[in-house]
């Protein structure tokens, strides 16, 4: 996961613990989807004709990469980390000990997602996700950095509001940062945020609203209709259903974590 540093200590455990089948060419290896836990053995090598990813479930920022791997059609084998009791081999590889992390056939590793993302689309082939250009590029990589300023609010409510707390100035926010990508759509006349198909951007954005009605915050995106039709074109990505997850099984997790005992195998 790729820590937000203007997230209080609180938010950033939070984020932590929030946050896959084959795409087109690409397999997936998994001997099993539960998370890999503190005195676990270590996994072997990365096979020569894969890539592997440590990941979460329900990560978003893991999510990122296990999207690009989807759309590319990437052969990988995913290994699930408990993000509260990691293995100590993880931190080995990773010292952070963050998700999204790969490891190549060469043992490289690898980490933070808007990295593991751009090292993906460079090195694989099939469809580039980033633009060719210069230019292209830095417009995409300056709007995740807008965009990562609106992550603390997708986080931030609903903790507020858990407590009791009066959460509607961080609303209006949110509806007001919407309101912005909405116009964006709307000045560039295009379905996607980098064009009329989709991009790295939109892979980049898209965990936070898949989770937007488990975070109860749909309403935020009224009178944002370009948004809106974001959304419904990103459901129909492939990749997108290869690695979604549904509103109740992320309305579980929340439950859990929120105890402080986040179940990372639910479901399983």
């Amino acid at each position: 996961m790729c820590v937000v540093p203007s997230l209080p200590v609180s938010v950033v455990h939070f984020c932590q613990g929030f946050f896959v089948s084959s795409l087109h060419t690409s397999t997936v290896k998994m001997a099993s989807e539960k998370c890999l836990t503190k005195g676990s053995a270590a996994p072997g090598p990365v096979p020569k004709d894969k890539i592997r990813i440590y990941s979460m479930r329900f990560c978003p920022f893991a999510q990122r990469a296990r999207l690009v791997l989807a759309a590319k059609g990437i052969n990988h084998e995913t290994v699930n980390i408990h993000l509260k009791e990691k293995p100590e081999w993880f931190l080995a590889k990773n010292p952070l000990g963050l998700v999204p992390t790969l490891e190549t056939p060469a043992g490289e590793i690898i980490y933070e997602s808007p990295i593991t993302c751009d090292y993906l689309d460079e090195v694989y082939a099939g469809k580039k996700l980033l633009p060719s250009s210069p230019y292209g590029k830095a417009q995409q990589k300056m709007m995740l950095e807008h965009f990562s300023k609106v992550l603390p609010l997708f986080y931030k409510i609903p903790m507020g509001r858990s407590k009791g707390d009066d959460v509607s100035d961080l609303e209006a926010e949110l509806k007001e940062k919407f309101a912005k990508l909405n116009e964006d759509l709307v000045k560039k006349k295009s379905k996607f945020f980098g064009g009329d198909s989709i991009t790295m951007i939109d892979y980049m954005m898209w965990p936070w609203f898949e989770r937007l009605a488990a975070f109860g915050l749909e309403h935020c995106m009224d009178g944002t209709p370009e948004l809106k039709k974001w959304t419904e074109l990103m459901w129909e990505d492939p990749a997108v259903k290869a690695c979604m997850h549904g509103t109740d099984t992320y309305r579980v997790y929340i439950e859990a974590y929120a105890t402080g005992k986040p179940d990372y195998d639910h479901g399983l």
